[in-house]
C-alpha cells in the first residue's frame, strides 16, 4: 500500500509476487533471508505498476481523494483525545502524505522501509538490489526532501529558529 498507494492494486501486487515465489521456489538459493526476497519481489512488482502510463493517469486524478488512517499508522487518532489535537494530528497527517506521494517511488520506497517497516540498511539493500551506500544516500536525500517539503509545519510546531542557529536541526 504504502507504495502503490491502491487497495486494489496492492491486492494484484501481492498476487502476482505470491505467483511469481511459488513458480521460482526452487530458484530460492538462501543467499538472503525468504522475507527480503520476497520483499524485492514485491517491490520490482509495485515499480512495474507505478511506472505504467495509465496508472499516472488515475493517481494524479485520486491522490487527494484517499484519506485511509492506516496510511501512516503513528498519527492515527487516539480516542478521548483533545478536538484540536485530532485535528491537527489530521492536517500533518495530511501534509507528510503528500509530502510522501510528491517523493520518487525510490525515495518513498526506502523512507516506507526504514522509517514504517524498521528494516535494517542491509535488508534494504538486498530488497532494492542496490549497495548499501546507495541505500544510505537515497534515505539521506529523501530525509532531506521531506524535511524541506514539511518545513513551515516543523516551524509551527517548535517556533522560529532564533537568528544565527541556521540549519543545524
Amino acid at each position: 500500500m504504502g507504495l502503490v498507494r491502491d487497495e486494489d492494486d496492492a491486492r494484484e501486487v501481492v498476487q502476482e509476487a505470491f505467483l511469481r515465489v511459488h513458480r521460482g521456489l526452487d530458484s530460492f538459493h538462501g543467499g538472503s533471508s525468504f522475507f527480503t526476497w520476497l520483499y524485492r519481489i514485491v517491490t520490482n512488482l509495485s515499480i512495474d505498476l507505478i511506472r505504467k502510463p495509465h496508472r499516472r493517469d488515475a493517481e494524479l486524478r485520486d491522490s487527494h481523494e484517499s484519506s485511509d488512517e492506516a496510511d501512516i499508522p503513528f498519527l492515527s487518532r487516539i480516542d478521548g483525545a483533545d478536538p484540536m489535537d485530532v485535528v491537527r494530528r489530521q492536517e500533518i497527517k495530511e501534509r507528510i502524505q503528500s509530502a510522501l506521494d510528491d517523493l520518487p517511488p525510490y525515495h518513498r520506497g526506502v523512507i516506507l522501509m526504514r522509517e514504517i517497516q524498521g528494516m535494517s540498511y542491509e535488508e534494504m539493500a538486498t530488497a532494492m538490489k542496490v549497495s548499501k551506500g546507495t541505500i544510505m544516500s537515497r534515505l539521506f536525500h529523501a530525509r532531506q526532501k521531506l524535511q524541506r517539503a514539511l518545513a513551515d509545519c516543523y516551524a509551527e510546531q517548535i517556533g522560529p529558529v532564533p537568528e544565527g542557529k541556521g540549519g543545524s536541526r
